[in-house]
């Protein structure tokens, strides 16, 4: 059964963003769990833990929740037509008909015709 570390280092939930506290198995394996989410992350090979410990050093420096926030800046739109939050992905992107440029992204909700334009197009 893993055990957790006593450590001060943490690691954001890639769901809510959460600093979690990286707890170390019985094999010295890193591992989280975000209780409210029910995200339970663990790496299990030398490649991976070496990345592992590599962004959590990264976390410490302070910039990581940072990132994160950012990443959800750019990455999370609301639609506004419905209101709905997403994330974007490629086959939600809108590209224009006459030259096939990225001109936003559509809104997946059932029956919503919104798409968020793309920063300075309009």
């Amino acid at each position: 059964m893993p055990t957790a570390s006593n450590s001060d280092r943490k690691f954001p939930c890639p769901i809510c963003g959460a600093g979690l506290d990286v707890r170390e198995s019985k094999k010295h394996k890193p591992y989280v769990v975000c209780d409210p989410c029910g995200v339970q992350m663990f790496v299990r090979n030398g490649s991976g833990i070496e990345r592992f410990h590599a962004l959590v050093a990264r976390s410490q420096s302070g910039n990581a929740l940072e990132r994160l926030a950012e990443m959800e800046r750019r990455y999370r739109k609301k639609c506004p037509k419905c209101g709905k939050s997403f994330w974007i992905t490629p086959e939600l992107m809108e590209t224009s008909w006459f030259n096939g440029e990225l001109t936003g992204h559509k809104c997946p909700e059932k029956g919503c015709s919104g798409v968020v334009k793309l920063e300075g197009k309009q």
